[in-house]
């Protein structure tokens, strides 16, 4: 028995065995609530790879500005700090401006700045090619230039965004799909190619399917890619209160489990690996005062652990100062930060995907709530990380003059000699806010700079429990570090 699975076992042994004492102490007493660790949670938890946390990109921005600067460059010092102290290390470019014809395709100096800015970040890419009114030959020798001077950067090719808005058949889109591939990997072209797709909206996780299913053989494929808003279109809401209560209601989470079902059993029949390379709360730039409010940042954390502990490789959460919308470009509600003097301001659902970062580092094992008869609207999350650390992260989406707090008992005994917390938090709780958020005490700067500390848990003596208090709107994440 190796020293990792001896750990696991002991965090399994010592979370079954103190259940019941977990979530027992909330403010409304005659709800209380229990969790279990599943017998077999060590042979069913799931390796959370590193490149899990990413950011989506607009093509565009690939482009040098009116001014010949470069976003993407290994210059711009605040954005390589920002990617950094949030956690990003997956960055897919594409977006509607992939396949737009009025926009250039990325030339080779394009690419070195990409590439580059890649390099100085610690990311690696998700590049996609052109398809619509696009030409295979085109995109075959950017291929090759990619592969041959940044192979090691690249995580794999996309061919068309969202095809099926253009394709609109299936078999349509995969033969064109295959006549690309054919080219791009001709010899003297790029042979070694590895591609993921298809890369469709959120209303054709068929094509996901069928696609793993048709290609999954090839051995060419990388990943099989979903795009997904679970909120629908920004354009349809118009009660940004109830947009919000939906965001963060357990019906968003059974929503999570219908999308799954529809296309993850196929890639995993074929052994495939899949991820979520476009994602956000609502499409078509997301909803003012929803999609950029505290609510997003709770969202955000739990989205990303619920889709790790179902073996997603990563999400890609799409970003930018503007996106595209159909034909045009919007403003950005949904972003992780904006461009802003001296650097970047980093929105409500950059702190939600820090906070992921910290807990989410190791092999997660949920927490299944067994008791909870007023519905009390949390979620838990347990990761067992490197250097005999145990991270459980708790998010309690409570809101409103409702809203219930959480005063959490957590057996703290065995291995555990050390216990500290970090709060996601907004002021007065307001899940409504679009600013003021903290992690750890501290605000993410401008320049990337972060200052966020642990506060330690106080272990009282005889029955080593630790208590922690977690109020409505709020996430916490604690940290158990082993003798």
């Amino acid at each position: 028995m190796n020293k990792t699975t001896s750990f696991l076992k002991k965090v399994v042994m010592i979370l079954v065995a103190t259940a019941t004492y977990l979530f027992s102490g909330l403010v409304l007493a005659q709800s209380p609530l229990t969790i279990t660790m599943n017998p077999r949670s060590l042979e069913k938890s799931v390796n959370i790879p590193p490149e899990f946390l990413g950011l989506s990109f607009e093509m565009e921005k690939v482009l040098p500005d009116g001014n010949g600067k470069y976003y993407f460059s290994p210059e711009n010092k605040p954005l390589i700090a920002m990617f950094k102290t949030v956690g990003i290390k997956s960055l897919r470019v594409g977006g509607n401006t992939a396949d737009r014809p009025t926009i250039n395709v990325p030339a080779k100096d394009d690419l070195d700045s990409l590439f580059a800015f890649a390099k100085a970040s610690g990311v690696k890419i998700i590049f996609t090619l052109r398809m619509r009114e696009g030409d295979p030959k085109v995109a075959a020798d950017l291929a090759k230039y990619i592969m041959d001077h940044y192979k090691s950067q690249l995580t794999c090719f996309a061919i068309g965004n969202e095809p099926n808005v253009f394709a609109k058949e299936y078999p349509a889109y995969r033969d064109l799909w295959k006549n690309y591939m054919e080219t791009i990997v001709a010899q003297g072209s790029a042979p070694d190619a590895k591609f993921c797709g298809p890369g469709a909206t959120p209303g054709k996780t068929a094509w996901a399917k069928d696609f793993a299913n048709d290609l999954g053989d090839s051995g060419r494929i990388a990943l099989i890619t979903q795009h997904d808003y679970p909120g629908g279109s920004a354009r349809n809401v118009t009660d940004t209160a109830g947009a919000r209560d939906k965001m963060l209601s357990p019906g968003w989470v059974k929503g999570y489990e219908k999308f799954y079902a529809k296309f993850v059993p196929a890639a995993k029949a074929k052994n495939l690996p899949f991820r979520l390379e476009e994602a956000n709360s609502f499409f078509n730039g997301g909803v003012k005062d929803v999609s950029d409010t505290f609510a997003s940042a709770l969202w955000a954390l739990d989205y990303s652990y619920w889709w790790a502990s179902h073996g997603a490789c990563g999400i890609n959460f799409h970003t930018g100062d503007k996106v595209a919308a159909g034909g045009q470009n919007t403003s950005c509600k949904y972003a992780a930060f904006l461009t802003a003097p001296g650097g970047y301001s980093a929105c409500p659902i950059a702190y939600g995907m820090k906070a992921f970062d910290l807990g989410g580092q190791g092999r997660v094992m949920p927490l299944d709530f067994t008791s909870n008869p007023d519905g009390v609207n949390l979620t838990g999350y347990a990761v067992s990380g490197q250097d005999n650390i145990l991270f459980i992260t708790l998010i309690n989406k409570e809101h409103g003059s409702l809203s219930r707090h959480a005063n959490i008992s957590i057996a703290a005994g065995g291995p555990w000699n050390k216990a500290e917390t970090m709060s996601l938090a907004v002021s007065n709780g307001d899940v409504s806010a679009t600013f003021g958020v903290t992690l750890g005490g501290a605000k993410i700067k401008t320049d990337g700079g972060w200052e966020g500390t642990w506060t330690p848990i106080a272990t009282p003596p005889g029955n080593g429990n630790i208590t922690i208090k977690v109020p409505a709107a709020t996430a916490a994440v604690v940290k158990l570090t082993a003798k």
